[in-house]
């Protein structure tokens, strides 16, 4: 679930199980954000995560102005952290509000526990919702994604984010990549010219592209998608590297040299740099 996922006001209270009389006192108090048209529209997932912490320390008792510094706290951590916000784990005492993200240890509460939520509970009830979006359902599939054991799940949600947007270049580029990694080629080669024609000037995809066309032996379109990767992003030395090698193949030993010293430059220790350096010595000696 990402922090671009919006969400109207019929859906928080739906979600949260809370009053419009609840929530605009809240919003009185300061203890969650109030939409104001053309400030604030919609929510965002922060604040799903905000009111539903607000809700249960208000239920256990905390004071208002505890209350208030814990949650303007807790929005301090959720701007902070990296981790996807589906996955943080939210803890409290009632004096302090922890955030649990990236695998980490919480740190010791003194106490009884009143609050202890994980934020992925938020996130399936968003998706249980008649029409989630596609950011949320895109999120979902980062998920699985990430998990070799779930890896088919993760295509299927990909297909469900691009029903949803089929414009959506990263969900493209990712379903590619599994039907790549699955050596289904030609369908990783649909994926990538789909992400191409919607973006043509995405350096990755015309190297994921390029990179596939190469290993089912279609050298002069892989050489013209690498190329215009490379010009696209000079700085992408494994454009450069996949290029040289499709240039050898091609018999092309300038223009694989012009890589070759392109990779080396860029990526001097670089997992395929002794491979590199020998091909350019294999070329000066002859």
């Amino acid at each position: 679930m990402g922090p671009s996922e919006q969400f109207s006001r019929a859906d928080l209270l739906r979600i949260l199980n809370v009053s419009e009389k609840q929530l605009g006192q809240w919003e009185k108090w300061e203890f969650v954000p109030a939409l104001h048209p053309g400030i604030k529209d919609s929510y965002d997932f922060r604040d799903l995560i905000s009111v539903r912490t607000a809700k249960q320390l208000i239920e256990n008792g905390v004071s208002p102005d505890r209350l208030r510094r814990s949650l303007q706290a807790l929005q301090q951590k959720l701007s902070e952290t990296r981790t996807p916000l589906s996955e943080l784990h939210i803890v409290s005492n009632g004096k302090d509000v922890l955030v649990e993200s990236a695998g980490k240890q919480l740190e010791p509460l003194s106490g009884q526990f009143i609050l202890n939520f994980k934020t992925r509970e938020l996130c399936e009830k968003v998706l249980s919702m008649p029409e989630p979006g596609a950011a949320s359902v895109f999120d979902l599939a980062l998920e699985y994604d990430a998990d070799a054991s779930t890896r088919n799940k993760a295509a299927d949600t990909y297909e469900r984010v691009l029903a949803l947007d089929p414009l959506h270049v990263d969900a493209l580029l990712n379903r590619g990549m599994i039907a790549y990694e699955q050596a289904d080629l030609e369908t990783a080669v649909d994926y990538f010219r789909r992400a191409v024609h919607i973006q043509p000037e995405n350096p990755v995809a015309l190297f994921n592209l390029g990179s596939t066309l190469d290993e089912l032996g279609l050298l002069p379109e892989a050489r013209l998608q690498l190329r215009l990767a490379t010009r696209l992003d000079p700085s992408y030395a494994d454009a450069h590297y996949n290029l040289a090698i499709v240039c050898d193949k091609l018999h092309a030993e300038s223009e694989a040299r012009d890589h070759w010293s392109s990779y080396l430059n860029l990526d001097p220790a670089g997992m395929h740099a002794d491979y590199a350096r020998a091909r350019l010595n294999t070329r000066a000696t002859r």
